[in-house]
Order: structure tokens, then sequence, then C-alpha cells
């Protein structure tokens, strides 16, 4: 199978799919080293990692989708990939899927708030109207080449116009050709665990560490008959947690030897990179 036809499959098998964030090349790669079947291309962890910025809207669609291809060319995985509000009106949309389609995605994600958008976790999100929102949507799903391409649809109308109102607008996308569904931000378990029960797509559910969605075990949502389980930005989270450990070290001890507590070996590192395998093809092509 394609890795559209794969991340198809995974998601309407409604296991629980666990699926971590990556915010560029190397991360993608500890990924997929680690036995993930599926990668999602972070627009927050991009913001972050590239620009040393919040998740405000600062991301364009020229940067997701250069690491969108960047992480193509290190992993096999499918790619779930962050197009935030697809970057303007239906239109745009229409762009944004050509060129992310073009770059590699297996799914793109678009969201419902206004523009620029903020983390789902953030205060003082706003949405546009559902007729617009779905407009966008149906866009998507006529803009795709590939009919395996996924179409993930998120709605932020929780922290806005409350749980049901979410629900609605859910329901509305998947009327549109939504082939997932992301209710953001739920605040009770009891939220959580009523979400498969009341839409009938497939759905993700977002495990934000310090947000306000309560973490509840990849089991348990798998079997609730949730079809992924996205931790978008533990990698990146646990990244900068290894960088502050490490360069603590550095600036107080004024030295770094290679201590696997602290750092990865030479060695393995260059694994990660394929370094073995490329110079095996150096070899190979060496006249």
């Amino acid at each position: 199978m394609t890795s559209r036809e794969t991340l198809k499959a995974l998601v309407e098998a409604r296991r629980g799919l666990l699926v971590p964030g990556a915010f560029n090349a190397m991360s993608a790669r500890v990924i997929e080293d680690l036995g993930f079947e599926a990668i999602y291309v972070t627009g927050a962890g991009v913001t972050n990692m590239w620009f040393g910025l919040p998740d405000q809207g600062f991301m364009g669609l020229h940067e997701i989708a250069d690491h969108t291809a960047r992480i193509r060319d290190a992993v096999q995985v499918p790619l779930i990939v962050d197009a935030d509000t697809g970057f303007g009106n239906a239109l745009n949309v229409r762009h944004t899927v050509r060129v992310l389609e073009r770059a590699g995605a297996d799914c793109i994600q678009f969201e419902d708030q206004v523009a620029p958008k903020r983390c789902g976790h953030f205060s003082g999100k706003e949405v546009i109207s559902t007729e617009e929102a779905v407009s966008k949507i149906k866009a998507a799903v006529d803009a795709r080449q590939d009919s395996n391409l996924l179409i993930m649809a998120r709605t932020d109308a929780c922290a806005v116009y409350g749980f049901e109102a979410a629900i609605e607008r859910a329901e509305k996308f998947s009327e549109a050709g939504a082939d997932i569904l992301f209710v953001e931000a739920v605040t009770t378990a009891e939220e959580i665990r009523s979400l498969p029960h009341r839409l009938s797509k497939p759905q993700l559910m977002n495990m934000v560490i310090g947000g306000k969605t309560p973490i509840i075990g990849s089991e348990e949502l798998a079997g609730l008959g949730y079809g992924i389980v996205l931790y978008a930005n533990a990698a990146l989270q646990g990244a900068v947690a290894g960088m502050q450990k490490a360069l603590t070290v550095l600036r107080d001890a004024q030295r770094i030897d290679e201590d696997p507590n602290l750092v990865v070996p030479f060695a393995e590192r260059q694994r990660l990179v394929n370094k073995p395998f490329l110079d095996a093809l150096e070899k190979k092509y060496s006249v």
C-alpha cells in the first residue's frame, strides 16, 4: 500500500493510533526509528523551533511545505500535516492542498479559527462562521488529486461557543467531506469519552502536555474508538528539556563528555542521519 492508503487503514481501524509530532527531519527520524506508525508535522513545533515564536499564526504555507518535503524525504511512514487555517479563504485552501499534496502529505489538517490563529490551548481564540468553515473544507476535499489523501477538519468552537456547538460544527464538516474530525481543547474527561459516540467519522484526540485537555492514556482512548491519539509536541518539549539539561552542565562544568544521560553518542547521531547507508552508496559509486 501507499503511505496514504496505509494511513487511511490505520485511522479507520479506530485503535487509537499513537502519533507524535515532528518539528524537523531529525525529530521525524527519531519517531520513525522508535517504531511509531505515523508522524504529525506540527505547525506549533515548526513555529517554536524554526522562528523561536509562539503558535500565533507566524507560520506560512512556504514554511510548512518546506518542512513537509524535507521530512517526507527522511522517513517512510505516513505524514499528517498541520495547515492551520489554510492561509486564507477557500481559494487559498485549494492552493494549500495542491502544494502540500505535492510535498508529500498523506493527511492535511485545517481549522476554523480566525486568522491569525493561535494555539488551541491558548485563551482568546475566535472562530469563523460555520458557513465559511464548511466552504473551506469543501474546497480542500475538491482540491486533492489523490482520493486517498485525507482531509482532517478541526474545530476550536468548544472554547468559544461550547461543547455542543463544537459537535454541531464537526458534524457539518463531516457532511462537507472531511475524512477525520478533530474537536480541539475539550476540557473534561466526560467530553472526551462522549465524542466517539456523538460523531460517526474517525476522530483525533489531542493530548497537549500542560494544556486544557485532561491526559488520558492511549489504550483507553483506543477502547473508546478514537482513530488517532496525538502528542503534537512531546518530542519538542523533550528536546528542549534535554538541551537545557546538557547546556546547564556545559555552562557549569565547562565540559561535557560522552555521557548517555546527557547526550546521545556520536555514533548514534550518525546512525540516525543514515551515515552508514550513505557511506555504502559512496563506496558503490566511487570510481
